[in-house]
């Protein structure tokens, strides 16, 4: 459209200035001529074209007199009056056709008219349609008032005259005349306007074919449809599904049009299935293969529609345009340029990765090639078409040194053709400009049509970034090598102020940042100090409240033991409740180094076994969930109390209303902490309330593992005592420490030892000095003062590997009975002394190296929290045994069992017993432990304590030796099995003799007969009972085995317990889910017979429940291995026996 306004070449839309004057005079004298000869005033006025003339006559005579004067001299009044006379002619005319047109009536002209109307004619002006402006107003204003007031029509001759006003005349077109040219404007610019064709055809004469478009008629809309509007696909029929060798169905037409894909994912082709495609989609074709020669020869240049060509390098270019290489002609065809369509509405930015750019030759690079002007090498920019694609060639133009070379003919041609968008293009070049000159591009050229693009694309949204702006440029690769180049962007007109800038802005980051980060480490110090000064108030706060809180569960549990020790006799003679928690009080270290922590509390379900007494209740707290099936077995085993008394299988009872089983809640809510059952229970409201609502008005006391805080906690919400001491004073004296001092006290034999060793010169000290005294001892224990079933105990043979060994010997033999002289030993000690760090270091080791990796972590833990040094008994045939014992509360004490231990992983942990012990003297025994006991009590000790002795014969007096070695304060495994013992048996144990002994079974009435002569009497029945037991049986293929299968598997085995000869096999359910954890008691007339039954059941439940290749993790084997040794020495004995 710029053509059709301001191109001289193609005519313009309104007649210019000087024409519209000259057609407007003749046309008006015409009108006025005609007016003047058929028209008359009958009135008497002088109508505007007579006027006029008049005028016209009166300058014509000016004019000639003027003329006819030539050569004479012109006089000025002559002149001045003249022209006087000519004005006030003209001013007196003037008013006479103002009063005249005052009194016409006046009327619109009709917009339908012709242009060319004789009556009414219309007001062209050159206006500007899109600046909306008047091209002259001044000029034409005069003329145009003239002829609109000669459009106007004459008024009637018999209407009055109307009252006179002024009449006011704006400069320019109406508001109507705008809006009708704005709306042809906008026609004509939208191709896809209705009126398009219409205006062109009546404003040019431009008549444009008639373009029938057809329109697709939009169905009616009707009601949505509901469900599916397609048909489902046909899918492999359930038959085939199941059975896989049936014949599949056949495939359709339809179906096989859908695809192989659409086929497999059907079914309707089996996954596996080898497709064969025919025809293959996949053609063999011969590869050409190249000579060498051929193959190495540097490729042709070939004909590109890029510009290339162009060395970027300010400091070595040359506009020297005869050294300029050959460069390919503009392309015309489609076959080595790029084809693009463009569209006013698109969006599509295109970058270089879409475009396929062809590279110069190897031997002529960009940047080498100097610059010279396009207009070279290419003509004239091409015209723009009257129709067809106006993007089949390209318009590319130059931007160097960040200037746009606006003078070529690439750039006036590419100006021309997108003259309508040029506003937005221009901003663009600016960008590109800016970006170029920023980073002191020399030469860039850009790619016209994709600069349009992008400029449409932002011409309303955010500003182009320099991605963006690369897009456009044809050499993008070297201005992005220059552009990327570090301090680049320095090198432009600005570049030192950048540069000072840069360094300025760098700077002060640095410094604002590192007063920042300064100022956040003050900040995160304040507030760490802040939190941890108000945590550290806090807990300070908290350990206050709970040092009160314990001080008054202290104070209450001793008010509640004084009371339970005066009201002890009545209770024991009356109904009571029994609360026993099985818990396990150890320090958090020992209870994390536990596997299976919870079944190991759960050993003591045996303890449900005191409601033997008729007088007692018992409230079990389990630490762990039971199954139904596990409740089942406890139900039936404990309603076997009537048949065993009676001796009947038949005579059984349900005991359910004497025992509770209580699981906390807490134990879902705390899976993964190893915490002791009393602080589970603790934690557990709901379980708490459910006891306290069984005990409630009634004599009840709690009987605890070993003890801890909490159980003071629950036992003053109970509001019960508890049968125990005080926890600080259990865990002191249960320590190796503690209990020698009980030992000492006691003044009962222990062996040589040190106790509440710290450091490392006092380790060294006592151990040379112990082995000096006893040179006999080969072996020498290291035990941790918090000691758990041997789990902390280290040993080392010192007899062995001290080279001073033999020469100390032959010194002990010297001295003779002198030797227990300290003068005498002083030799002796010092060599010792010196070698037995050395001995140490390198021979010490633990007896647990899962616990404890070497002798250096073990002797880290020892001085941490101090030990015991202490000897192994001089011989090879030691005898371990273990005596439980009750110290009531009125300080009565009683022995409740004894027996000897047997060891399965390690001889320094009690795996079971065998019951009654066999291997001290019933009074000797009985004696050192009434000294115990004494001692204990002596010290505020109440409730259940073990008391564990070694044995042995003395090589050098041939005498029997009972060493004391431990002491423990809480209830014990072995006493819970004792305890299943005499509830399956009702045998009593005999502290006199240390038997247990069964009531005999009852008598059957038989006939009397005549004894004959030399017959002696039946020999009355065996009443004596020994029994083999233990809690820590272990089989991992026990958990592949239920225990409805596990109990059949060992009836078919003969594995059971006669309840009429109270002999047989009891088991003790502890793992109610995993079933690894097993406990047994085997019950037998003779100690030889119960441990070879105890024997045969372990390798029989072995064989049954494992495999040659899985073995399972057992300790089995090694039982079975100690109780061997065990039978052989029992059977020695009693051939001993015989024999003397």
């Amino acid at each position: 459209m710029g053509d059709l306004w301001g191109n001289s070449e193609r005519p313009t839309l309104l007649p210019k200035l000087t024409d519209t004057y000259q057609d407007f005079s003749q046309r008006e004298i015409k009108v006025f001529t005609q007016d003047y000869d058929n028209n008359s005033d009958r009135n008497g006025h002088v109508k505007m074209p007579v006027l006029l003339q008049g005028v016209q006559d009166d300058i014509r005579v000016l004019r000639e007199q003027i003329a006819n004067n030539k050569g004479g001299t012109i006089s000025i009044q002559d002149l001045e009056s003249a022209l006087v006379k000519t004005e006030e002619g003209l001013q007196a005319k003037t008013e006479q056709v103002i009063n005249q047109y005052n009194n016409q009536v006046r009327t619109l002209p009709n917009q339908e008219a012709s242009r060319f109307d004789n009556n009414v004619v219309a007001i062209e002006t050159t206006w500007d349609m899109r600046n909306q402006k008047s091209a002259d107003p001044r000029k034409i204003s005069a003329h145009i008032l003239g002829r609109e007031r000669m459009r106007q029509p004459q008024a009637s001759r018999n209407n009055a005259l109307l009252p006179k006003r002024q009449s006011v005349q704006m400069p320019g077109p109406t508001p109507g005349q705008q809006t009708k040219h704005m709306l042809t404007l906008r026609a004509v610019l939208d191709p896809q306007s209705n009126m398009n064709r219409q205006t062109l055809n009546a404003n040019f004469g431009i008549q444009l074919p008639l373009i029938n478009s057809k329109q697709t008629s939009k169905p009616a809309y009707s009601k949505p449809i509901i469900g599916s509007t397609i048909e489902p696909l046909a899918v492999l029929p359930k038959a085939n599904r199941v059975d896989a060798q049936l014949a599949p169905p056949p495939i359709t037409e339809e179906d096989a049009r859908k695809g192989i894909m659409s086929l497999i994912e059907r079914g309707l082709i089996p996954p596996a299935a080898q497709l064969t495609l025919d025809p293959s989609p996949v053609r063999n074709r011969i590869a050409p293969l190249h000579e060498p020669q051929v193959r190495h020869r540097p490729p042709q240049t070939e004909a590109v529609s890029l510009l290339s060509g162009v060395k970027l390098d300010p400091a070595t270019m040359k506009h020297d345009a005869s050294k300029m290489p050959a460069v390919p002609p503009h392309p015309k065809s489609a076959s080595s340029s790029i084809t693009e369509t463009r569209t006013p509405s698109a969006k599509t930015r295109v970058t270089s990765s879409s475009l396929r750019q062809v590279k110069t030759p190897a031997t002529l690079k960009t940047y080498e090639m100097p610059i010279q002007p396009l207009e070279a090498y290419y003509g004239p920019p091409p015209t723009t078409p009257a129709s067809g694609d106006f993007k089949q060639l390209s318009h590319r133009f130059a931007i160097q040194n960040g200037r746009t070379r606006d003078s070529s003919s690439e750039f006036i041609a590419f100006k021309q053709h997108y003259c309508l968008t040029w506003g937005s293009i221009v901003t663009m070049i600016k960008h590109i400009e800016k970006m170029l000159t920023s980073y002191a591009v020399p030469v860039a050229f850009v790619n016209g049509d994709r600069l349009a693009d992008l400029a449409m694309e932002f011409e309303l949204e955010r500003p182009p970034t320099e991605d963006d702006l690369l897009t456009v440029i044809i050499n993008r690769e070297d201005v992005e090598a220059l552009i990327g180049r570090p301090g680049r962007r320095f090198k432009g007109p600005r570049g030192k102020d950048l540069a000072a800038t840069r360094i300025q802005s760098s700077w002060r980051m640095f410094k604002d940042r590192s007063e920042y980060l300064e100022y956040r480490r003050r900040k995160w110090a304040s507030g760490v100090i802040a939190i941890s000064w108000i945590m550290h108030v806090k807990m300070s706060k908290v350990k206050v409240k709970l040092k009160v809180s314990r001080e008054e569960h202290l104070e209450n549990f001793r008010r509640r033991a004084r009371k339970l020790a005066m009201s002890w006799d009545r209770i024991k003679q009356h109904r009571r409740t029994v609360i026993h928690i099985p818990s396990l009080g150890l320090s958090q270290d020992i209870r994390d180094s536990i596997n299976e922590f919870g079944i190991r509390q759960n050993t003591q379900m045996a303890r449900l076994c005191d409601i033997r007494d008729p007088n007692v209740d018992v409230i079990f707290v389990s630490p762990v969930p039971l199954s139904e099936e596990t409740l089942q077995y406890y139900s039936k085993l404990l309603g076997l109390k009537s048949a065993v008394e009676s001796g009947v299988v038949e005579d059984q009872c349900d005991m359910g209303e004497k025992y509770k089983i209580i699981v906390p809640e807490a134990i879902k809510s705390f899976p993964a902490h190893r915490m002791c059952l009393s602080t589970l229970l603790k934690y557990s409201p709901r379980t708490l309330k459910r006891i306290k609502h069984l005990i409630k008005g009634c004599d009840a006391y709690i009987v605890t593992g070993v003890p801890h805080k909490d159980d003071l906690s629950v036992a003053d919400y109970l509001d019960v005592p508890i049968l125990s001491p005080e926890p600080e004073v259990a865990h002191l004296y249960s320590t190796k420490s503690g209990c020698k001092r009980v030992f000492a006290s006691a003044g009962v034999e222990v062996p040589p030892s040190e106790f509440d060793v710290y450091s490392i010169g006092q380790l060294h000290e006592c151990l040379a000095q112990l082995v000096t005294e006893n040179l006999t001892v080969k072996r020498w224990l290291f035990k941790l003062d918090d000691c758990y079933d041997g789990r902390g105990i280290g040993y080392c043979d010192i007899a062995e590997h001290l080279e001073c060994y033999q020469w100390a010997l032959k010194e002990s033999r010297r001295y003779g009975e002198k030797w227990n002289k300290k003068w005498a030993q002083e030799a002796a000690y010092i060599k010792i002394h010196a070698e037995i760090a050395d001995v140490l270091a390198k021979y010490a080791r633990p007896v647990h190296e899962e616990l404890y990796e070497d002798w250096s972590k073990f002797l880290d833990a020892f001085l941490s929290q101090g030990g015991v040094i202490e000897a192994t008994p001089p011989s090879d045939s030691i005898t371990s045994l273990t005596v439980d014992m009750l110290i009531e509360p009125t300080g009565r004490a009683n022995v409740l069992c004894m027996g000897d231990q047997i060891h399965a992983e390690t001889p320094f942990s009690c795996w079971g017993v065998s019951m009654p012990q066999s291997s001290v003297e019933p009074d000797v025994l009985n004696a050192v432990c009434k000294k115990v006991a004494e001692a204990c009590k002596s010290r505020g000790i109440i409730g259940y304590l073990s008391v564990d002795f070694v044995t042995f014969i003395d090589s050098k007096t041939n005498d029997q030796k009972l060493w004391a070695l431990d002491l423990s304060l809480h209830y014990s495994d072995s006493l819970a099995m004792f305890q299943l013992m005499s509830y399956v048996s009702n045998g009593k144990l005999d502290l006199s003799t240390h038997t247990f002994n069964v009531p005999p079974p009852p008598q059957v009435q038989k006939k009397r007969r005549r004894r004959l002569a030399g017959q002696d009497d039946e020999p009355p029945p065996n009443t004596s009972r020994y029994a083999v037991m233990s809690t820590r049986l272990l089989h991992t293929n026990l958990a592949v085995v239920h225990y409805s299968v596990f109990f059949q598997m060992c009836r078919a085995h003969g594995i059971g317990y006669d309840i009429k000869e109270k002999q047989g096999t009891v088991f003790t359910l502890l793992d109610s889910f995993n079933r690894e954890h097993l406990g047994m008691l085997t019950i037998g007339d003779n100690l030889q017979g119960a441990l070879a039954t105890f024997a045969r059941n372990m390798s029989v439940i072995h064989q049954e429940i494992s495999a040659p290749n899985m073995q399972g993790e057992t300790n089995f084997k090694l039982a079975i291995t100690d109780i061997e040794s065990i039978l052989g020495t029992t059977v020695e004995n009693a051939e001993d026996t015989e024999a003397e």
